[in-house]
Parts: C-alpha cells; sequence; structure tokens
C-alpha cells in the first residue's frame, strides 16, 4: 500500500486565498507518488518503448523509400498516443481523491491549513507534470535515435505531437479528477476510468460511423459529435498539421477545413483546453462540497 509523507507547511498557508507555495509543496508530492506508482511507470516504460520500435520501423522506411524519419514516426505516434496516453491520465487523475478518500489521508490532510482548492490544484499541476515528464522522456528517446541516424526533417512536427499529446494527457488527467471526486472506492473509480477509456477510444470512431450511418448526421454534425470527444479531437488536431488537406477525416473534416479554414487550429486549441478545464472546474464544484466524505 502507498503510504502518504508528511508535509510541513508554513502556519499561514491555510488562508482564503490560495498559497502558491502550498500547491508546489502538493504538488512535488504527487511527483513522488507518481514514480512510485507501478502502473504509471508501466505506461511510462511501454510508451517509451513502443516509440522506439515505431521510430525502427521508420528509419528502416528511410532507407529503403527515402521517407525522413521524424515525419514518418510523429504520423505513427498519433495512434499510439490515442491507446495509451488516455488510459494514463485517466488512471492517475481517478486514483488522485479516491485513493486519499479511502486510505483516510485525505480527511488529514484537509485538517491542514489547506485549502482544498490548493489539494485540487496541486494534485492536478503534479499529476500533469508527471504525465508531462513520462511524454518528454519517451518523445526525446525517440528524437535521439532519429537524429543520431541523420533524422532531421519534419521535427516540428514531432514536437507539435508532443505538445497536443501533453495536452490530451492533461484532459484525461482532469475528466480522472472528476471521477475521482465522485467516487470514494479507489477499484471503482478506476474502474470506471478503464469504463470511459473503452468508450473514448474504441467507439470513437466506430461510434461516429455507427451514428452517422443511423441517424443520417451531416457533415457539421458529425463534426460537431467528433468535437465532443477529446481523443477525437487531438486527432483531427494532429493531422491538419501533418497534412495539408483533411480528407482521411472523411466529410467531417472536408467541412471543418472548408468552414474554419485557417482558424480551424485555434479552434480545436479552444476545445482541447475546454476538456481540460471544464472537467477540473466540475471536479473543484464537487470536491468543495464533498471534502473528504
Amino acid at each position: 500500500m502507498r503510504t502518504t509523507r508528511p508535509i510541513d507547511l508554513p502556519p499561514a498557508a491555510g488562508g482564503n486565498g490560495i498559497s502558491l507555495f502550498v500547491v508546489g509543496v502538493l504538488a512535488r508530492k504527487e511527483i513522488r507518488d507518481a514514480l512510485r506508482n507501478r502502473w504509471f511507470l508501466l505506461y511510462a516504460i511501454c510508451f517509451a518503448a513502443l516509440s522506439l520500435g515505431l521510430a525502427s520501423v521508420a528509419l528502416a522506411g528511410t532507407g529503403r523509400f527515402g521517407v525522413a524519419g521524424f515525419g514518418r514516426t510523429a504520423a505513427s505516434l498519433v495512434n499510439l498516443v490515442l491507446l495509451i496516453v488516455p488510459l494514463m491520465g485517466l488512471t492517475l487523475g481517478a486514483a488522485a481523491l479516491a485513493g486519499e478518500r479511502e486510505r483516510g489521508t485525505l480527511e488529514t490532510l484537509l485538517a491542514q491549513p489547506i485549502g482544498k482548492i490548493e489539494v485540487l490544484l496541486g494534485k492536478f499541476f503534479g499529476l500533469g507534470a508527471a504525465i508531462a515528464g513520462a511524454l518528454a522522456a519517451g518523445f526525446g528517446t525517440t528524437a535521439l535515435v532519429l537524429a543520431s541516424r541523420g533524422a532531421s526533417a519534419n521535427s516540428t512536427q514531432f514536437l507539435a505531437i508532443f505538445v497536443l499529446s501533453t495536452l490530451l494527457g492533461w484532459s484525461m488527467l482532469s475528466i480522472g479528477m472528476l471521477i475521482s471526486s465522485l467516487v470514494r472506492k479507489t477499484p471503482v473509480a478506476l474502474g470506471t476510468a478503464i469504463f470511459v477509456w473503452l468508450i473514448l477510444v474504441f467507439l470513437g470512431d466506430l461510434g461516429l460511423i455507427g451514428s452517422a450511418l443511423a441517424l443520417r448526421m451531416n457533415a457539421a454534425e458529425l463534426l460537431t459529435a467528433a468535437l465532443a470527444n477529446p481523443l477525437q479531437v487531438f486527432k483531427i488536431f494532429a493531422i491538419s498539421g501533418m497534412h495539408r488537406s483533411l480528407d482521411l477525416l472523411g466529410p467531417a473534416g472536408l467541412y471543418a477545413s472548408q468552414t474554419f479554414g485557417a482558424a480551424l487550429p485555434w479552434l480545436l486549441l479552444g476545445v482541447l483546453l475546454a476538456w481540460i478545464l471544464a472537467p477540473l472546474s466540475l471536479s473543484w464544484l464537487i470536491f468543495r462540497a464533498r471534502g473528504a466524505k
């Protein structure tokens, strides 16, 4: 069982405002806890290993077909990110509050001169930094391997996929923390997180295709449905950065590019940020009302 280390805080840390010092202390604690979390380490190692595998395939294709390694690897990483990063963020977020509530340490933490908003923000920033670090390790190692083999073209696309992957991980973390604020038991929270992951990942494309056929949705309605899934937002954003045309995404992609044009990346960025802020705000409202209960 994971133990919680005591936190030394100044006496004035629990005022009416938000103490950045307290948030920082709590964030560092969450980073340490994440580094001791075997599942998180497993996700990070699997992501790095699979990224290196994709880079090896891209480098092999470079010699045979003359295609730059960074571009091919960035395209391949999109599907890998869609599988691993949401699971990483959802499970970390789901255990953030529920785990401490179940162990009784959340009640002890809130008895200290710490505000609930500081607890929530500390957990989010700490776990968000852990996710960004894990992704940076995977992307960075892969980039070093590609650069050592002379692959230099399309490195900007590779960096853009990393940034988008981090935003996707934070949105999934936010949804996971919303689940954690509603559920008391850790197994229930993790089970709910995995169920949400299955819905978002495996019913994303299939669900859109089925809905389009059953409901006879037009392109605008199909795009609206796609924006309701943060994984689809990430996918559209990533593909739009690698291809000038969104023909690969079908009618919804063509409608998006023709309707919004150059403003499409800003729209997608705004939707992705909304998927971070909205669940986190709901988590705060629920956590403020429930506390350690």
